[in-house]
């Protein structure tokens, strides 16, 4: 008992660090995405620009990133070898690691060469409705940008390292490098028409975010040193088996993207911009969220799976707190962009080549998205389990079912039902909702979690949301009669309609006298 205390302990205070320096990470990339929409607008440059920089994003992001394939198999494996993370690693394992950097750099570098090779048939596939000058400004974007996918694998493979060994800030902090070089770049190019720089910039960026981890791997005790040990080498068997079907899910899941962007393709100039930076805003909190809970709790999972069944209680403890304080802080997130969405878009973009017609579309993209915020960390949340029994098929079996699922929903909201940019985004939300409750329901082939508390909080937390978000309405149209001027007004209403909605939402919580409420109030008086 003590020992599940103080990993909780360690939990809450690896969570709270984290979030900070996710916080950091994400207001720089927000200062980032301003700068670039001053600069390009939600126009063909910048679509240009998004189009042809979703594959490397997909290997720097979604493989390489703190929870893609890559960190996950490099903790699920790793946290198993290393009982002491506070020596150095033994010989075996700094093999392994070499094993798996080598195989990883051969394949990625082959990755990116085909990538600039054939990167017009490509962004041609991509984006296959867009006008011939849209295509042929994001074949140059994806040629310059190319380079990246070699980077993604290996600092997946980084970052799950140091996670590992408990070096949660460098991880999630590494980011930020990328924003600074891009916001550097762009202010002193000052008329870059095309996007080119901006390309270049992106680039530069991402070898910075690698090359920036390496000091923190060697005082750990890594060294590189070319390995093809391959042959009879069950650890590197257990990785792959993990890391192969994971790839393949977030590659179907990124298939789903690429369906998105020919659908936007079809819609006015802006229109796969506006999606990108509504995803942009989307992540700011929820990103924050999953990363600074599940980061530390991963490691924990595995580690539990590992001692075997009569740890499984434990397990099924640490994913219910996790995801009911998930749930309790995304209902509020949900509220406030339900209620601020236009205000916060206007105040973050409204300015330079960024208009207001801009910021009707990225709103109305955002508002739809919002939906998806609860089943996104409920799937986030259990394909962690997934991970840690070494089972990466299933989720990939269930994300490569909703690619119909995804295609289907975008022609009936996109092309049927004429709901343009919001087809796009609550097509999302739809098919995030299945995959998590498909991952809910199949988990019980390895671990029977147990829903019912978690359930009934969540009714109790939806209620008090429901009840806030009326406040919250009534008060927000109150203050639009209020005239002021337009950033300050901004500024004022966000502020105020957050703090009703945190305080209101509170209360609600705590008459309905929900678990979560109650620690955050008994927290509170502690301190004081």
């Amino acid at each position: 008992m003590t020992t599940i205390k103080n990993d909780a302990s360690g939990i809450l205070h690896a969570a709270w660090m984290i979030a900070l320096v996710t916080i950091l990470s994400k207001f720089m990339g927000f200062a980032r995405d301003m700068v670039v929409a001053n600069f390009y607008g939600a126009t063909l440059v910048s679509d240009a620009y998004f189009y042809a920089l979703q594959i490397p994003s997909l290997a720097i992001i979604i493989l390489g990133g703190v929870g893609g394939p890559f960190h996950s198999a490099t903790v699920a494996v790793f946290s198993k070898l290393i009982p002491n993370l506070n020596s150095k690693p033994e010989e075996y394992v700094n093999k392994l690691y070499n094993t798996f950097l080598t195989i990883t750099f051969l394949l990625f570098t082959l990755f990116a060469i085909l990538g600039f090779v054939f990167a017009e048939p490509i962004m041609k596939l991509i984006i296959s409705a867009g006008s011939p000058e849209l295509i042929n400004l994001a074949i140059q974007h994806f040629r310059i940008m190319s380079p990246i996918i070699l980077i993604g694998g290996i600092i997946g493979i980084f970052y799950g390292l140091l996670v590992t060994h408990k070096r949660f800030v460098l991880p999630n902090l590494s980011p930020m490098i990328l924003s600074i070089v891009v916001i550097i770049s762009i202010c002193l190019a000052k008329n870059d028409k095309c996007g080119i720089v901006l390309a270049f910039a992106t680039l530069i960026g991402a070898i910075c975010q690698l090359i920036i981890q390496f000091p923190a791997l060697r005082k750990i005790g890594y060294r590189i040193k070319p390995n093809f040990d391959l042959i009879n080498n069950s650890q590197f068997n257990n990785i792959i088996e993990l890391l192969f079907p994971a790839i393949l899910s977030s590659t179907m899941g990124q298939i789903t993207i690429y369906i998105d962007m020919f659908f936007a393709s079809t819609l006015k100039e802006g229109a796969w911009t506006s999606v990108v930076f509504a995803n942009r805003i989307f992540q700011f909190p929820v990103g924050i969220l999953v990363t600074a809970f599940l980061v530390p709790l991963f490691p924990i999972f595995s580690r539990l799976v590992g001692e075997g069944i009569d740890k499984y209680e434990e397990i099924k403890n640490y994913f219910n707190k996790g995801v009911g304080t998930l749930f309790f802080v995304a209902i509020p997130i949900i509220i406030l962009i339900l209620t601020l969405a236009k205000d916060g878009v206007s105040l973050i973009f409204e300015r330079g080549a960024f208009n207001s017609d801009a910021v009707i579309m990225v709103t109305e993209a955002l508002c739809f998205l919002s939906f998806s915020i609860l089943p996104y960390v409920f799937r986030d949340s259990i394909t962690r389990v997934y991970y840690a029994f070494n089972d990466s098929k299933t989720p990939f079996i269930i994300a490569m079912s909703s690619i119909a699922l995804k295609a289907f929903l975008n022609y009936l909201l996109i092309l049927k039902l004429n709901m343009g940019i919001a087809g796009i985004t609550l097509s999302t939300s739809f098919v995030t909702l299945f995959n998590a409750i498909m991952l809910g329901l199949l988990i019980n082939n390895k671990i029977k979690l147990a829903y019912k508390d978690l359930f009934i909080n969540f009714v109790k937390m939806i209620l008090a949301g429901v009840l806030t978000f009326g406040v919250c309405l009534f008060a927000s149209n109150y203050f639009d009669t209020i005239e002021l001027p337009k950033y300050i007004f901004e500024s004022i209403k966000i502020v105020l309609i957050s703090g009703l909605c945190l305080i209101i939402y509170t209360i609600f919580n705590l008459l309905f006298k929900m678990t979560y409420a109650k620690e955050l109030f008994n927290r509170i008086k502690l301190k004081r």
